[in-house]
């Protein structure tokens, strides 16, 4: 069977437009609620309980009353966590011996867009198969509950407090960030008032950009996705390092004392070493979109890498089928499965710094063995109903940039799983030849869709 609504991230689109309108939602929370009430083998008169989190996005309300008023119809009950990050709700549904998480949030996209992911009673995203079974109860009618078997809802007041212990609890004991300056980027987003306390409480001194939400500026030219303000904020007030987030804290990206910015690839080879040192590495997940000085720079220490597709749930899939324990994507997804059962922006800073604390360096010193090859990603907008993938130019133009590159880079071009957009993606040795075959190709995809 087909997915219809669920794309690699849950079901995500622009608020007010199918499948992403209050009417929607409330069937999907009802298909979920079902699914769940079908599958939980409970005692008698107690109820399937999920919880539902939300990012500070202005449609958040609107969403988190339709879900819930689908699951109670389903006799599920409901526990509100309000604004938290992502991985926050992965932790409190494995914590609190929940059915399931809820998320409603759209990541790094702008506020107009929104979503809803789930995670499974162990803190993961849902296997296929349910998300599956889920999309073909929303062909049927939506129905009720009689009213003695209702879900009922109510708010865990306690649920940042709960979190930002746990985040803290990732972080050695024998260490702490006393001394540190950090200028932390929110996103205007879910973590604005979880992730300063972490660190602050931790002994750093947090100087906070981005953390002023009003429900319709996440994301909006700050964060993770917007890392040139995490930059300008660390020169303005002098901080040592500088960690941004984004829209639901599940993504990362730092910067040093001077404004240089560090992806995901850059932040995963810290830990890597590490745990590496610690004796605790057996490999590396990464994705096709990592970077292949990575690569190379994890064989030099004896350290395999394996790609995953694009997207963490595929990292998440490899690390279990590999019986690894850390990967990650370039974009700041950065999974650690000895602290987190999924990626977490908070955590995976946590592990950078403890790094750099254990071996008293700075970001640029522990990254000064790893000069990441040029790489240029240009997203290419597609219009509903075109394929790519069957336009003869698209592939000729590929394998004549391949040709050119020879075996100095390589060429991957993969549909978004989460827009409608095709990543263009062109790596080598030479920046300038890099960008040159990248912007040719992504011309040939506009071509091809105009003709």
């Amino acid at each position: 069977m087909s997915r219809r609504y669920f794309g690699t991230d849950g079901v995500r689109g622009r608020v007010g437009h199918a499948p992403i309108t209050p009417d929607f939602v409330m069937r999907l929370g009802y298909a979920a609620g079902r699914v769940l009430v079908a599958t939980e083998h409970l005692p008698a008169g107690e109820h399937p309980a999920v919880l539902i989190g939300k990012d500070t996005r202005v449609s958040g309300y609107m969403l988190e009353a339709a879900l819930e008023a689908g699951f109670a119809a389903a006799g599920v009950d409901t526990m509100l966590a309000k604004v938290v990050p992502t991985p926050a709700v992965a932790y409190l549904t494995r914590a609190l011996r929940l059915q399931a998480g809820v998320v409603i949030s759209a990541s790094h996209n702008p506020f107009e867009d929104n979503g809803i992911k789930f995670f499974s009673a162990r803190g993961t995203k849902l296997p296929d198969e349910v998300e599956l079974q889920i999309e073909a109860l929303l062909d049927e009618p939506m129905g009720c509950m009689e009213s003695s078997r209702l879900g009922k809802a109510r708010r865990i007041e306690d649920a940042p407090g709960r979190y930002i212990e746990f985040c803290k609890s990732t972080f050695p004991t024998e260490l702490d960030l006393r001394g540190l300056k950090i200028a932390l980027d929110c996103a205007h987003g879910a973590a604005y008032s979880i992730a300063p306390k972490v660190f602050h409480e931790l002994g750093a001194e947090v100087v906070c950009v981005g953390c002023s939400p009003n429900g319709m500026n996440i994301n909006d030219g700050v964060g993770a996705t917007a890392p040139a303000s995490l930059s300008e904020a660390v020169r303005t007030y002098g901080a040592d390092i500088g960690i941004a987030l984004d829209g639901d804290a599940d993504r990362l990206m730092m910067c040093d004392a001077s404004g240089r910015i560090y992806d995901g690839d850059e932040l995963l080879y810290v830990i890597a070493g590490q745990r590496l040192r610690e004796g605790r590495l057996n490999g590396v997940v990464g994705t096709l979109m990592t970077n292949l000085a990575l690569e190379h720079a994890l064989n030099e220490m004896g350290v395999g890498l394996a790609r995953a597709k694009v997207g963490d749930r595929y990292v998440l899939e490899t690390l279990h089928r590999q019986g690894w324990r850390l990967g990650g994507e370039n974009s700041g997804h950065i999974i650690d499965l000895d602290r987190h059962t999924t990626g977490d922006g908070i955590v995976a800073a946590l592990q950078v710094l403890a790094a750099l604390r254990s071996q008293d360096m700075s970001l640029d010193q522990a990254c000064s063995r790893l000069t990441l090859y040029p790489q240029k990603l240009v997203n290419v907008k597609l219009r509903p109903g075109f394929d790519w993938s069957k336009a003869p130019i698209i592939d000729q133009t590929r394998i004549e940039v391949e040709g050119e590159l020879a075996q100095r880079g390589r060429v991957l071009l993969r549909p978004s799983g989460t827009e409608p957009l095709l990543r263009v993606m062109v790596e080598g040795q030479d920046a300038a030849e890099v960008g040159r075959l990248a912007t040719r190709l992504a011309e040939v995809v506009k071509s091809a869709m105009a003709a």
